[in-house]
């Protein structure tokens, strides 16, 4: 492991939540609720669909890796000719399905973790992985897989810092909890430079969404759903949480 991968690591393990707050949450803080991950009609307009598009060309196949509910491959809906979905939720994958088959496209899952789970999911023109390296703590492993699986290229998308960081001020105030800064796309750019790989970074402004229920917030600190009027009257303290994300693509 090189200094960049070594840096990525440390960052990443130095984000875990303490066991001993994650034994008193009432629920995971890491499960994700699959409808808000339900693929939009109308695709956004992005720097990671038009470098998904660009790759595919007229036609090809999709791997997509933690792919939810598929709003990274069904963006590619027109020349995109199957999709695979690679997931660790089987809920997520369910609705993957759901969402190929309303598009009449030609699909598979596959359930697990990435990168174990690669030599089931196999290789595919272009592999996309939406807003999951700030999930990974290997990042090598991860990242080289993509690259092996793809035969055109990768297209990855992520937070410019960790999407969570913006809660920060409240691990502190709910837990005296002080975090380590985030890694960055600059750190995840580095660990692929490592390996090899010159990848071509594009910087954007996501389109800002609604903000979350404080139910969700105490949720994601291990508080229990009976302290959300206290995350409440915390959150209007947060400063606003950056939109900055990062489009990363390389080819094999």
């Amino acid at each position: 492991m090189g200094g960049a991968a070594e840096r990525w690591a440390e960052l990443q393990e130095g984000r875990a939540v303490p066991p001993e707050i994650l034994a008193q949450a009432p629920v995971s803080p890491w499960v994700h609720d699959p409808q808000d991950f339900t693929a939009p009609d109308v695709p956004s307009d992005t720097p990671s669909r038009d470098a998904g598009l660009a790759l595919l060309g007229d036609a090809g196949s999709v791997l997509d890796v933690g792919c939810g509910g598929g709003d990274a491959a069904f963006a590619l809906v027109g020349p995109v000719t199957e999709v695979t979905g690679a997931d660790q939720q089987q809920d997520m994958l369910d609705l993957f399905a759901v969402g190929a088959r309303a598009r009449e496209i030609p699909f598979r899952t596959v359930l697990g973790r990435w990168p174990d789970v690669a030599p089931d999911a196999g290789s595919a023109d272009v592999v996309t992985c939406h807003h999951v390296l700030h999930n990974v703590v290997d990042l090598p492993p991860f990242v080289a897989a993509l690259t092996a699986a793809a035969r055109r290229g990768v297209v990855v998308e992520m937070m410019t810092e960790h999407p969570m960081a913006w809660l920060d001020p409240l691990w502190v105030r709910f837990h005296d909890l002080h975090r380590p800064p985030s890694a960055t796309t600059e750190d995840a750019a580095a660990v692929l430079r490592e390996l090899g790989v010159e990848p071509e970074v594009t910087r954007w402004e996501r389109i800002r969404r609604p903000p979350h229920d404080p139910a969700w917030v105490a949720r994601r600190l291990c508080l229990p759903d009976a302290r959300a009027e206290e995350v409440e009257a915390a959150l209007a303290e947060v400063p606003p949480r950056t939109r900055t994300a990062a489009t990363l693509v390389w080819r094999p």
